[in-house]
């Protein structure tokens, strides 16, 4: 595994990061695969299967934006964009961003450009336009807020997640926020004195697991203590918006290890109510 320093969402700590997956596209076959073969071949194996899979290098966000910026600089707004836009959007660039990016784009690339992309882009996003009403909402359920989107450790949550800084003197806080059905990787505080993490649930309700454990239920004012050395992972019900603080418990050669994401068949089998 290779070792970043990495700002946490909770804390300055050294990762361990495991290799991310190799992405399978088989779009050049599908359409291509007998009238150009080696067209397709270079598309699937060589574009998406070493030059995006490089996340070591640069991330998928990064990539998708580099992608879009380059497409719509280029007047292309066929469903190449759609497919890339749509990408950007499980690569987590948010409906705001999105905007804000085309907009700029607009200025450098043209007008006319930016409008076709917004025509395309507002029809992937659609269903955000509730998503932020519901955000909206839940902001007004609690005290501490969202803050800004978790778009720098996007690759160690499914979904989207929100990070506010809530203070950065003595003990290290975070109000860490999920939206539904979002949750962080499987992971471990490492230490070897003393470590770990606390969480006390803020608003919304939300769930905590230790490998090889029933999952626990976070509600608002719930305290979970996790020690140093175990495998867990929390988030958001399905169902629920999700907010809880992180506290980051002193120790000595802490640090935290990044593992695999939770899969939808581990996460599906959680109490619905």
């Amino acid at each position: 595994m290779n070792k970043f320093i990495l700002f946490s969402v909770f804390s300055i700590l050294t990762f361990n990061v495991m290799a991310q997956k190799k992405i399978v596209q088989t779009a050049g076959r599908d359409q291509l695969g007998e009238f150009a073969p080696k067209f397709a071949e270079l598309n699937d194996d060589v574009l998406f299967g070493e030059v995006w899979s490089r996340t070591d290098q640069l991330g998928l966000r990064d990539r998708s934006l580099v992608t879009i910026t380059s497409l719509i600089s280029q007047g292309i707004t066929d469903h190449s964009l759609v497919f890339h836009l749509q990408s950007a959007k499980k690569n987590g660039i948010t409906r705001t961003e999105i905007a804000e990016i085309i907009t700029h784009i607009g200025f450098y690339a043209g007008w006319p450009k930016a409008w076709a992309a917004f025509n395309l882009a507002k029809n992937v996003w659609a269903e955000d336009t509730a998503g932020e009403d519901a955000k909206a909402a839940f902001q007004r359920e609690m005290i501490f807020p969202i803050g800004e989107p978790n778009t720098a450790y996007a690759r160690y949550f499914t979904g989207n997640s929100y990070l506010a800084p809530i203070s950065r003197d003595q003990v290290n806080i975070s109000n860490v926020t999920f939206e539904p059905g979002c949750r962080n990787n499987w992971h471990i505080h490492k230490a070897s004195k003393g470590g770990g993490q606390m969480l006390i649930g803020v608003a919304g309700r939300g769930w905590y697991q230790e490998e090889g454990k029933p999952a626990v239920e976070i509600l608002p004012g719930t305290v979970i203590h996790i020690p140093a050395g175990v495998k867990h992972w929390h988030g958001a019900a399905a169902d629920s918006w999700f907010a809880h603080l992180a506290f980051e418990v002193a120790g000595e050669n802490t640090s935290n290890v990044w593992l695999e994401p939770v899969t939808d068949e581990e996460y599906d089998k959680l109490p619905k109510d």
